[in-house]
């Protein structure tokens, strides 16, 4: 998954968990159409609201125009993980052994660059998923993005 550089991840951690939430992850997308931003997945018990998404965009704001981690002009997005929700860390991989999941990964390997079947594991930072009765093992650090395949 395509993260912030650790440095704005801790800072924003700080804030995020003192808050009461789960930081799920950070990104810091760059040439974006509306310019770069940086775009932060929080998560409670029974969800997240708008409300709580108010709440840490405006605490976080005031901590990062003070800090002053990232230069130039950025957008701030916050947001909660949805349905197809970001896997980042190994554990969320853990987590979610089993469940569907799609991959995006840069650059691909043997031309392959999207993955969806189910996660079958993770072993350090190795996943395995099996995608039409193949299994693919995949390094962490090859991944773009990964997301759970909401369950309807």
């Amino acid at each position: 998954m395509q993260k912030s550089p650790k440095a704005i991840e801790e800072l924003v951690r700080g804030v995020v968990e003192a808050m009461g939430y789960e930081l799920v992850g950070v990104q810091y997308l760059t040439g974006q159409p509306g310019g770069n931003v940086l775009r932060v997945y929080i998560d409670k018990e029974g969800g997240v609201q708008l409300d709580d998404c108010t709440a840490v965009s405006h605490q976080l704001s005031g901590v990062l125009d003070v800090e002053d981690p990232i230069p130039g002009n950025y957008n701030l997005e916050i947001s909660s993980p949805g349905l197809d929700r970001p896997l980042f860390e190994p554990a969320h991989y853990q987590r979610y052994i089993g469940q569907q999941v799609n991959i995006r990964l840069d650059p691909s390997i043997g031309g392959r660059r999207k993955y969806k079947g189910t996660l079958l594991g993770i072993e350090g930072r190795t996943i395995q998923v099996e995608v039409d009765g193949e299994v693919y093992s995949l390094d962490l650090d090859d991944i773009r993005d990964a997301r759970l395949v909401p369950q309807i």
